[in-house]
């Protein structure tokens, strides 16, 4: 059994900061990447950052150069996100592709989600 759960959303006002938090547990063998997406009311949920297991980065254009995705050595990925905008208002989600058997191919699991609003 698998389990992601966020942290660190909440209300803030536009131009301030938020940090939130994912972490993954459970019987992991192995994270390959972890990603943040996010859905706004009456939207379809979209990418917003990916961590690929070899380091590297790819984020949407909205976001780019106001958030930051990383991950410390266990299994929590962090997307930091400054210079807030209204339009960031949306409920975020992280996922993670991971092994939990070396004989089977990874699967992809996701979190329950954790809400930000940007509003003065």
């Amino acid at each position: 059994q698998v389990q992601l759960v966020e942290s660190g959303g909440g209300l803030v006002q536009p131009g301030g900061s938020l940090r939130l938090s994912c972490t993954a547990s459970g019987s992991i063998l192995r994270i390959d990447a972890m990603g943040w997406y996010r859905q706004a009311p009456g939207t379809q949920r979209e990418l917003v950052a990916v961590l690929s297991g070899d380091g590297s980065t790819n984020y949407a254009d909205s976001v780019q150069g106001r958030f930051t995705i990383s991950r410390d050595n266990a299994n929590t990925v962090y997307l930091q996100m400054n210079s807030l905008k209204p339009e960031d208002t949306a409920v975020y989600s992280c996922n993670a592709d991971l092994r939990t058997s070396w004989t089977q191919l990874p699967s992809r699991h996701w979190g329950q989600g954790t809400s930000v609003t940007v509003s003065s």
